[in-house]
């Protein structure tokens, strides 16, 4: 999508100008190290999309971007030592590559400087767009709390699972749109349909995630393939396959989950399990459903700005990544 590029070079060049004290290395390096390791930058985007699409330029609203992609990224070092996963886009993840406690106090930094940046050259709609901010922030903890949550429970319904990712993944989606548009001088309603359009845009990309883990390329995916399977991760793929299950199936599932099996005998035949329940085509619907209704609320918000057809398209190119 080259209408996109000019703003994620915008963002690549804003970050790489941010100033990081030198020492302690071992705790400025690691941030240096995770922001340089790129990605869709689809955050910091949407705010600036979403702030021009109300007549105000994309220089107004660059430090809250850079803001939403800092904290972005601190939660990806906490949820890597978490999830013990050893890379994150294709490269070590910062634990990995020093360890958990430096992971864990550069990640704490990178909170304190997302939250400086966020009011930096605050104006008239400062307070609101902390709130939204720190909403989000709360609400991406309890996420990941349910999700880790789900790890030792027996019993996690698909309903459980799209709220979980509703907020561990969808709700800084949604924030990032509902400040770049608070920015934007959009009315309240307008912000609204934004934040929904955010949202339910991040619940389709989590789907799409969690296909991807069991089919992507890892060369175009950026990580291990069948990690979520590995790490018993209860995705839409592995939660509606228990649901489907029959009494046999489901014992020979748990038995995968919970024995001592190799990780290449594991994966394939939980995504023997996945084929023949047909899950993979029901997570795909699902997906599909929150992107068609992503695209009602933003169909709400009348205006001819060509930031809007940016954000339909860019929506569209997340639903188009290749397996």
């Amino acid at each position: 999508m080259q209408e996109i590029l000019p703003y994620k070079q915008y963002i690549e060049a804003s970050l790489a100008n941010l100033n990081y004290a030198k020492a302690p290395i071992e705790l400025y390096e690691p941030i240096r190290y995770t922001l340089n390791l790129g990605g869709k930058r689809m955050r910091p985007i949407l705010l600036l999309l979403a702030c021009e699409m109300f007549g105000r330029k994309k220089e107004d609203a660059i430090n809250q971007a850079l803001a939403i992609e800092v904290f972005h990224n601190f939660t990806l070092l906490h949820d890597d030592i978490m999830d013990q996963a050893p890379l994150r886009r294709n490269q070590p993840t910062v634990y990995k590559k020093w360890n958990e406690n430096i992971a864990i106090l550069s990640g704490d930094v990178m909170f304190a400087e997302s939250c400086k940046l966020m009011i930096k050259q605050s104006s008239e709609s400062a307070e609101k767009v902390m709130n939204i901010f720190f909403d989000a922030a709360i609400e991406v903890c309890e996420g990941q709390q349910w999700d880790m949550n789900f790890e030792n429970s027996h019993t996690v319904s698909v309903h459980e699972y799209l709220n979980m990712i509703e907020l561990k993944t969808a709700a800084l989606l949604g924030a990032a749109l509902q400040i770049g548009a608070c920015i934007g001088g959009a009315n309240k309603q307008q912000a609204e349909n934004l934040r929904m359009f955010g949202r339910k845009t991040g619940v389709a990309f989590q789907l799409m995630d969690d296909i991807l883990d069991c089919y992507g390329n890892p060369a175009l995916v950026g990580k291990q393939v069948g990690g979520d399977i590995m790490a018993n991760k209860k995705t839409y793929l592995l939660i509606r396959t228990l649901e489907k299950a029959s009494a046999d199936d489901r014992k020979r599932l748990e038995y995968l989950m919970h024995s001592p099996v190799s990780a290449e005998n594991k994966v394939y035949e939980v995504l023997e399990l996945y084929k023949y329940y047909s899950v993979k085509d029901e997570a795909e619907a699902v997906m599909h459903d929150n992107y068609h209704q992503a695209m009602d609320y933003l169909k709400k918000i009348k205006t001819e700005h060509l930031a809007k057809l940016m954000l339909q398209t860019f929506a569209e190119s997340l639903m188009q990544r290749s397996y």
